[in-house]
């Protein structure tokens, strides 16, 4: 089963809106990952974010250690390697580093000083203009995926606008990821996982590793386009979608050569209430927060945290 790349353009210039819409609701249906291009997300941009992780991953264990994701209950900062088990019946740990931005708070804000789930301020490292990079990338890729959402509105027959006030302030995690080299093939980048919220939009830098496993199917290479975004329906979205949409099982490789990648994972406002939407038939799943779903799902992922 094909992994179709779409140009983003088709939707957003007008010219082919009704059939991008038609590409996108199958590609949604059968293996929930396909390829955007067109996406007016500066090269320039992207390039910086990649150099600006570089600069961090590359810091002494005892610099990154300051900005540890276990210290932090708002799932902000840097995993290290082996602080995460992906596919949760293998045990067997991720062999990776990231760090995750969230939604930028102040300190003071309502949301903070109240104690909402996941509302905390952004961690930072000493990495000469890493915060603005990042907080450039993680608006611009935001737009973008709340763009996208309009095309699902067209496929799924809902108003135009349903899902904007689900993303006004998200539980979006933009996460930069580094897999070092295993030229011996020995463990795991990434475990097999499904994503757990609407979507995930995700850059790489070329090098292989990433795998999808449609339904029923063996494991398949992701396709590389230079540029262009790997989209992928996460758990979130099926379950919204009442299973119309499918979220797919995907893991990544150990890599023969050093591997990075940018994921920008779309969650939906805390108080979101998910639950079937208009015209999709009875519920198959209970009603529940975004909140409470993320903390479910992550719960299960880090093997020594507990994130609220």
């Amino acid at each position: 089963m094909d992994i179709p790349v779409l140009d983003w353009q088709r939707f957003a210039s007008g010219k082919d809106g009704d059939g991008f819409v038609r590409d996108l609701g199958r590609a949604c249906r059968e293996t929930g990952f396909f390829l955007i291009t067109g996406h007016g997300i500066a090269e320039d941009l992207i390039t910086d974010v990649f150099a600006k992780s570089d600069a961090f991953f590359a810091r002494p264990m005892a610099e990154k250690a300051k900005v540890d994701i276990r210290n932090n209950p708002h799932n902000r900062g840097w995993a290290c390697e082996g602080s995460e088990a992906l596919d949760e019946t293998s045990g067997q740990m991720d062999r990776k580093e990231a760090f995750n931005v969230g939604l930028d708070l102040a300190a003071d804000d309502p949301r903070v000083l109240n104690g909402e789930p996941f509302r905390g301020v952004n961690v930072w490292p000493e990495v000469e203009g890493f915060r603005d990079t990042m907080l450039a990338y993680y608006a611009a890729v935001h737009r973008l995926a709340v763009a996208l959402h309009g095309a699902f509105e067209r496929d799924l027959g809902l108003p135009d606008g349903f899902f904007a006030p689900h993303f006004d302030a998200p539980l979006a995690t933009l996460r930069v990821l580094s897999y070092p080299a295993s030229p011996d093939g020995v463990g795991i980048g990434a475990g097999a996982h499904t994503d757990y919220g609407s979507v995930t939009m995700l850059m790489t830098d070329g090098v292989g590793g990433l795998q999808v496993k449609p339904r029923g199917q063996d494991w398949i290479d992701a396709p590389h386009v230079p540029g262009a975004f790997v989209v992928n329906i996460g758990d979130c979205l099926m379950r919204w979608s009442n299973d119309i949409y499918v979220s797919t099982p995907h893991r990544v490789l150990p890599p023969k050569t050093a591997r990075r990648s940018i994921a920008f994972f779309l969650d939906p406002n805390p108080d979101s209430v998910i639950t079937a939407l208009p015209g999709t038939g009875e519920a198959k799943y209970a009603a529940i927060t975004g909140a409470d779903y993320l903390r479910s799902r992550l719960d299960a992922t880090y093997t020594q945290k507990d994130i609220k």
